[in-house]
């Protein structure tokens, strides 16, 4: 048994889910399809959050531009009288019908909500769609995967889902099972695994089915060293260590989400990093192999970062009872660290700029501390770096952090527009 993953770009038109169609159809294995919410959806229903809370009269317009695109979709797969297109209808009168009730108080609870329909939509079509060429079963993950009621980034229940996971997808009706990635269910409500979360429901369903090996199919040959909207020239990481994989997740390579390698390097399941457009190449295998890893240099950049500097009011030291103390507050805003630095007086720290919770976050540590921050920072990770890559990446930048460590280098800079 084998499971794919496929992301929003390999669904995000006609032509896309056409190809997924012969990757899928080429597989001779029993096969579970794990996909995403097509292209751009999830950051098209985000907007559409935002508005629903804010009483944003415009928010119907957004509605609109999520069905057109799905419906353009379906119109160009399905002929006139498929039944697939009053199951979109259905499902977006579902959604319509959440977002004209009154506005709850707890955003992330919303956001589960209706951001789990991009996965529902993306899902429903493409299974429709299979099943025109061979057996296909559409399997609904919230009927089986269980989390907590951490809305937003919701923690996994194995024990719960475990023998769910089982009886769901026993291949008994076809070779081929598709189900969402990202979303789940607290038994109750729907719940998400944290952005870019589907890699990682697909590293739970190889755990628990035993899988032979996951791939991930992207729109790149594999994993790249760099990301190649920063850099003209790129290189392939043909080979890394579950380990190695795990270091680049950390830093923020966005190509794995992090919590993917642990399910698969407990039975020790191999991931594949192929690409959908030449499905016949090789990408980038990732397995318990360390003697092999690719020592190339990588480049990982987090843009619009902020840098919090927090030192106590009277120049008293910053001692374990006082970080605790402010771990604590990031926690409970959910707000994870990407960096962080401290002296005897401070502690630094770069996160992700998210305007609903930094804003906040900044609020509640001026109640007990001095808190300056600088924000339009960068975040630039460097794995097995030398002087000319270090050279290469701070070009026309000012330092505001750098850290060194025996494979990497991390620095917060400004850049040069902003000096």
């Amino acid at each position: 048994m084998i499971v794919y993953k496929f992301g929003g770009a390999s669904v995000k038109n006609v032509e896309s889910v056409v190809g997924l169609k012969n990757i899928v159809e080429a597989c001779n294995e029993d096969l579970v399809v794990v996909i995403s919410a097509m292209n751009k959806t999830t950051n098209a229903l985000e907007e559409l959050v935002e508005k629903y809370l804010k009483n944003d009269a415009n928010f119907n317009e957004k509605f609109d531009d999520i069905i057109d695109y799905h419906m353009k979709i379906v119109d160009g797969l399905f002929p006139e009288n498929h039944p697939i297109k009053d199951e979109i209808l259905e499902i977006s009168e579902k959604l319509l019908n959440l977002i004209s009730k009154p506005t709850p108080t707890d955003y992330n609870f919303a956001y589960d909500q209706i951001v789990s329909f991009g996965e529902i939509f993306s899902t429903k079509i493409v299974s429709e769609y299979l099943k025109i060429f061979f057996p296909c079963e559409y399997v609904d993950i919230k009927t089986c995967l269980r989390t907590d009621n951490c809305y937003g980034e919701a923690n996994v229940l194995w024990e719960k889902s475990e023998n769910p996971i089982k009886d769901k997808f026993n291949f008994s009706n076809s070779k081929v099972c598709v189900t969402q990635g990202f979303i789940a269910s607290d038994g109750e409500n729907s719940t998400t695994l944290g952005r870019e979360g589907s890699d990682y429901t697909a590293s739970i369903l190889a755990n628990i089915l035993d899988a032979e090996k996951m791939v991930v199919w992207k729109d790149v040959p594999g994993i790249l060293n760099a990301d190649p909207k920063w850099f003209d020239t790129t290189e392939k990481l043909s080979h890394i260590s579950y380990k190695e994989a795990i270091e680049l997740a950390y830093y923020g390579a966005t190509i794995i989400h992090p919590k993917t390698i642990k399910p698969l390097q407990n039975k020790n399941i191999p991931l594949f990093v192929n690409s959908f457009l030449s499905p016949q190449e090789t990408g980038t295998i990732i397995d318990n192999r360390s003697e092999e890893d690719s020592l190339i240099p990588s480049f990982i950049f987090r843009i619009d970062q902020v840098l919090i500097s927090i030192s106590s009011r009277d120049f008293s030291f910053v001692v374990e009872e006082n970080l605790s103390e402010i771990f604590r507050t990031f926690a409970d805003a959910n707000i994870k660290i990407n960096l962080m630095e401290n002296s005897a007086i401070s502690f630094s720290v770069c996160i992700d700029n998210d305007l609903t919770k930094v804003e906040k976050l900044i609020n509640i540590l001026k109640e007990e501390y001095k808190v300056l921050y600088n924000e339009n920072v960068e975040l630039i990770t460097i794995r097995y770096y030398n002087q000319d890559t270090i050279n290469r990446v701070l070009h026309e930048k000012t330092i505001l952090i750098e850290q060194r460590s025996r494979f990497s280098a991390r620095f917060v800079v400004k850049p040069a527009d902003l000096n």
